[in-house]
């Protein structure tokens, strides 16, 4: 008589490895996107500049807003960085749209692609725009005399938070698309939340100048957190880094699960 031999359980490694090398996959393919069309990053990187050369000079020059033994271009630099990882990233879920309404997501979720490879690809490419105007504001804010750390560590560790912030908004957005549907919606929303979230920060001004019910939702706020990195790293503010990133990387997470969960919605 013979005896069924049972299968051997899968290796727990085996999803880490395929969600790891699909991941890999998609955000080769996201980075030639980006290769091929550069006219997003040049034009993202205009609307900091000028956020920091009108609003930063004349608010540094009639000294409105008290940020202590920082200058105020100093203490906005690092705000007006945040900001544009936010705005780049916010309106991210358009372009999931796009590749749904093209066929391509559908095509690619048909496969065993896990759905969390397909966001932590595009959230990684948010990332990297979000680094694009460091390029172009870094520079001018040394011209305006502002003093940024030369320490590669910290520098390193700019980036990354401002990654985590950027991917975090892009999963956001995300988790939107999955619920508004269509481009238009999205528009809509995302037009809605972004100005809150910015200015619902500490990116402009102290928190401690709010009203206390403005303070109780700043401080929820994770873009709070991202310029308060970012002020600790570039500029040596007082900051609290470990939560910040505490808080960064749990709010990414969550917006890798939510947005992973909702994605399927685009494709019924």
């Amino acid at each position: 008589m013979s005896v069924a031999v049972a299968t051997p359980p899968a290796s727990w490694a085996e999803p880490v490895r395929l969600l790891g090398a699909r991941t890999w996959a998609l955000s080769l393919v996201e980075l030639q996107k980006l290769r091929s069309d550069q006219t997003e990053l040049v034009t993202r990187m205009a609307q900091p500049v000028l956020w920091l050369l009108v609003f930063g000079t004349i608010f540094n020059r009639i000294r409105a807003i008290p940020t202590g033994e920082l200058s105020y271009l100093a203490y906005l630099t690092p705000g007006i960085l945040a900001q544009s990882a936010l705005f780049i990233s916010i309106f991210l879920g358009i372009q999931i749209i796009w590749d749904r309404d093209a066929g391509i997501l559908t095509k690619v979720m048909v496969t065993p692609t896990p759905r969390a490879a397909i966001v932590l690809a595009k959230a990684f490419a948010a990332g990297v725009r979000g680094l694009a105007p460091v390029v172009v504001l870094v520079p001018v804010a040394l011209l305006l005399g502002v003093s940024i750390t030369v320490n590669p560590l910290e520098l390193i560790g700019a980036a990354v938070a401002l990654m985590l912030g950027a991917g975090f908004f892009a999963c956001l957005s995300m988790a939107i698309a999955g619920v508004a549907q269509t481009r238009d919606r999205l528009m809509g929303i995302g037009q809605l939340m972004t100005m809150p979230l910015f200015f619902a920060s500490n990116a402009l001004y102290p928190i401690e100048l709010m009203p206390t019910w403005l303070q109780v939702i700043s401080r929820i706020n994770p873009l709070t957190y991202l310029v308060d990195a970012l002020r600790g790293l570039l500029v040596g503010a007082p900051a609290d880094i470990g939560l910040d990133f505490a808080v960064l990387v749990v709010a990414a997470v969550v917006g890798i699960m939510g947005a992973a969960s909702l994605l399927g919605r685009l494709v019924r």
